[in-house]
């Protein structure tokens, strides 16, 4: 599966396939990604993540959502996401739904694409983490405990077989 048509109900059909397929949008996804998570960090860290997830055939890889021409949400499938849990592959991350289309089922489809997605490839695991509970737990994903975030904050961390 490289692309998904999104179940969302925002008014029009949504896709969701690679950033690779639409690179006008890489500076909007480091910029959301940067605005949501970025705590600190510069927005040249989130431009180059985003940057070097543009290879199709490795991870990482970045996905958007797209309602026709219109970028509306992103979310990531990388090696790690987690400094001190890196024993653990692959991550679903920058899980991000542009604030006009959330509580529409958007966020639900992009993790759903990503959970396909790995699963196609082989995977029988995906991991996250997150700062808050309930979300995640609501669509599957199973809590295994906290863990260390650098610097200083700890932040749950969530499994999903796909098995």
């Amino acid at each position: 599966m490289t692309t998904m048509e999104s179940k969302a109900t925002i008014g029009s059909p949504v896709s969701i396939g690679y950033l690779a397929d639409y690179p006008h949008f890489e500076a909007q996804v480091a910029d959301w990604l940067w605005q949501a998570f970025g705590d600190g960090v510069n927005r040249a860290f989130f431009a180059s993540v985003v940057h070097h997830s543009m290879d199709k055939q490795a991870l990482p890889l970045t996905f958007v959502a797209l309602a026709g021409d219109q970028l509306v949400g992103t979310v990531g499938l990388w090696r790690c996401d987690l400094i001190s849990r890196q024993d653990l592959t692959p991550w679903l991350a920058a899980l991000y739904v542009d604030e006009r289309y959330r509580d529409r089922g958007l966020g639900a489809d992009l993790q759903r694409f990503v959970i396909e997605f790995s699963r196609e490839r082989g995977f029988d695991s995906l991991y996250l983490y997150a700062s808050f509970s309930g979300y995640y737990e609501r669509h599957g994903w199973r809590y295994i405990g906290d863990a260390p975030e650098y610097p200083d904050k700890q932040v749950r961390l969530y499994h999903r077989s796909l098995g």
